[in-house]
This record gives C-alpha cells, structure tokens and sequence, in this order.
C-alpha cells in the first residue's frame, strides 16, 4: 500500500473523528472510507501509536471511537486542529512565493502555528512531511521583486498613480508608463500587475519581474466600482489578453483521457466520439498561449478553427523542425 493513501485515510479519519460528537465504529468508519475494517484498526493503532489522544466506549454492545473533548477545542488562533494541520502541511506549497514579503510572512505564521500544536499532532505531521512533496516548478530569480510588490500594494491600497518603466519582451526594450494600479495577480509562479496604462488608453496586465523603475505619485485616482479582477481575467487561457476566438480542438485516443481529466478554461465544452478522440471547445482571449500549450501535444492535437491558429501552430511546429534537422 502507498504511505501516501494511508496518510490520507488517517487524515480523512483524524477529521471524521473530530466532527463527530458522538463517535464512530470501526465498521462506520470503513464504511466512510470505502476500505476493510481491519485496516481502520490498523490506522486507528498507528495513530494512538503516534500519540492522538483517542479513546473507546461501548454503548448499545457497540465500540466507538472518540477523540478527547481538550484535543477537539479550537487551538488559541481561530482554527480548529484539522485546519491548522492542513496549513502546516502546505509548507511546500509556498515554494513558488520565495523572495517575496508574502512567502516570508506565511512561513512565520506556519512556524508560530507549529508551536501551537499538541506535541503528539506536531510529531505526526512532521513524519508525515517526509512522505509529501510538491514538485518543482520554474520560477523566476532573485529577491529584487519584494520591494517592488510593497510599493504596489501602497498604489493600490492608497489609489495612487505609478510611473514605471516597463521592459516589453517583443521589443526587447523598456517603455515609460503612467499606470493605474488596480490589482495584484499571481499565476504560474509570476506576479503580475493589472492597471489601467495611460499610455495605452486601456486596462492592462505586466508582469512586475519586467517593471525596471517604479515610482509611487502623489496623484491619486478613482478605479471604475464594477472591475472585477476575475470576471477580466475569465477568457485569457493563462494571463494575457487579445480578441476573442472560438476554438476548436481535435484530441487523439492517445491523449483524450488527458484533456478529459482537467478544466482547461471555464468555456471548455468536450465531446466524446466513438472511436476514443475527442472535440475540445473554448472561447478565449488572444491565441498565444492556447497555441504553446497546444504544441506540448504535438500531433496528437490538430485545429480545426479557427484556421489562423492552426497556421500559427503549423509554422512554429515547421520553426522548430528547421533547428532539429538531423544531419
């Protein structure tokens, strides 16, 4: 048996456990979590093993399992166990957030919390730490951006005008700005600022590693009441925006259970066909990235609209066959 489903049964029963009053039988707990009595036994051993305060009582000829009413108390921050428990094992998690004000003050939170957990709990998490890791994922270098997102967060907060100047990849070179700041965005391990530019008339997104001065006004402005951050960033297929298209995607058998197993995009519509492939559907905001996470399938992807796409995946998939020749 995997030490990783066996943590999370132990774990799915420590929660039942705490949210039951009146306690569970071992045959009520396998019942709940779809396995054989004997082995809720076994993890209910393990965890008195490890020390959680668990007891028995027998009442109607049956036994029932209980976690001590001190241990069930909320712990002196507004949490119950369970969820400083789920917080502590999301240290990993935050690995992405490194070289920023917000990864150091959450990694003081979770190492105030860790004192504050019974010294049995505390144990218990720690040897589970060893079995649960969140795998690597590129992110960007260096510390230099904390300054930057705190100068934000004041723009933001105090609705003040910023000049930055800001280095656009496409021209390889950096343009001055005047930009109304309107909320902070994090996706894919990037920290990203979406403002109103003036020098474009319209909202924006920059991502704040590109910001190379930033300077906080005294001129203060008014954000429109009804912008909805996540209602205008729904279309985009990861962060950037451009006109709306409608595309469609075939999907081989060979990847069909992939793409059918995830949300891609919230307009995602899938349709099964009968022999295995299937027709993936969205609306979205600009092709660039539909078209890079398309090139990741391959030929097991093909577009059938809009037909600007498919030249566009057609003649990077020709760029990228130009430096593999094989001599």
């Amino acid at each position: 048996m995997a030490r990783g489903d066996q943590l999370a049964r132990q774990w799915k029963i420590i929660q039942t456990l705490m949210g039951s009053r009146r306690g569970r039988t071992a045959s009520e707990l396998a019942k709940d979590l779809g396995c054989h009595v004997r082995t809720i036994y076994r993890d209910l051993e393990a965890l008195e093993a490890s020390g959680f305060p668990l007891y028995v009582d027998k009442n109607d000829g049956k036994s029932r399992w209980h976690i001590l009413e001190k241990a069930r108390r909320q712990l002196p921050l507004p949490l119950s166990l369970t969820e400083a428990m789920a917080l502590y094992f999301s240290r990993d998690m935050l690995k992405p957030l490194e070289g920023t004000i917000f990864h150091q003050s959450l990694s003081e939170l979770i190492d105030k919390l860790s004192a504050t957990l019974p010294p049995q709990v505390r144990d218990y998490v720690n040897s589970s730490l060893g079995h649960l890791h969140v795998g690597f994922k590129a992110r960007r270098q260096g510390t230099e951006i904390q300054p930057k997102l705190e100068l934000l967060q004041q723009a933001i907060s105090g609705r003040r005008v910023v000049t930055m100047d800001y280095f656009t990849m496409s021209r390889r070179s950096a343009e001055r700005r005047q930009a109304e700041p309107y909320h902070l965005w994090f996706y894919d391990g990037t920290f990203y600022l979406i403002a109103h530019c003036r020098l474009r008339g319209q909202i924006r997104i920059f991502a704040v590693d590109r910001i190379r001065q930033l300077v906080l006004n005294d001129e203060v402005f008014e954000p429109p009441s009804d912008f909805d951050p996540a209602a205008w960033m729904t279309d985009s297929f990861g962060v950037f925006r451009g006109e709306p298209h409608r595309v469609v995607v075939e999907f081989s058998p060979k990847v069909a259970g992939y793409i059918e197993e995830k949300i891609w995009h919230p307009s995602q519509k899938i349709a099964r066909r009968d022999d295995g492939s299937l027709v993936l559907t969205v609306r979205v905001a600009g092709l660039e990235e539909i078209k890079h996470w398309l090139l990741q399938w391959g030929g097991a992807a093909r577009v059938i609209e809009p037909p600007s796409l498919a030249k566009a995946v057609r003649d990077e998939a020709e760029a990228i066959l130009a430096v593999h020749k094989v001599s």
